[in-house]
């Protein structure tokens, strides 16, 4: 019996694939569960019509993520902290502070995109690395300069 599963199911597929299984399993497994739905005529043609939704969706998506990619490469990001007198910092420049900064610019980037090793706690000019959905990447400058 052929069905289109709904969710990932193990050893069987992963969501939206049409796989081939027993009908026992299907009834007293699959459909109870919610996982999968009969391979039908009517539901092939819907779930033909949602893939090539989901694949303009995606698409549209990519090209807003370059957009959004071109614009953060190279873009400056100014953290003003306070600092000792010789230099050293009370407070360190973390993942957070960061995505914040960049938030009061306009862009919506999450601290799990951000790559940073270590936070940074010296002034000074540092490269940071943003990973972006779809494999993307940009580099920013991160200027940390003192808290006046």
């Amino acid at each position: 019996m052929k069905v289109i599963l709904l969710k990932n199911v193990a050893k069987i597929g992963d969501k939206n694939e049409v796989k081939e299984v027993s009908s026992g399993y299907a009834r007293n497994f699959l459909f109870p569960k919610k996982l999968a739905i009969p391979a039908t005529e009517e539901n092939l043609l819907k779930w033909e019509e949602e893939q090539k939704n989901a694949e303009q969706k995606a698409e549209q998506d990519l090209l807003e993520m370059e957009k959004v990619a071109s614009r953060l490469d190279g873009m400056e990001v100014v953290v003003e902290v306070k600092a000792g007198s010789e230099g050293q910092l009370f407070e360190s420049v973390s993942k957070q502070k960061i995505a914040e900064k960049l938030k009061e610019n306009g862009f919506a980037v999450e601290k799990n995109q951000i790559v940073l090793e270590e936070p940074i706690k010296e002034l000074g000019e540092f490269p940071v690395k943003l990973e972006l959905k779809h494999n993307l990447e940009a580099e920013i400058k991160v200027i940390v300069s003192e808290k006046e």
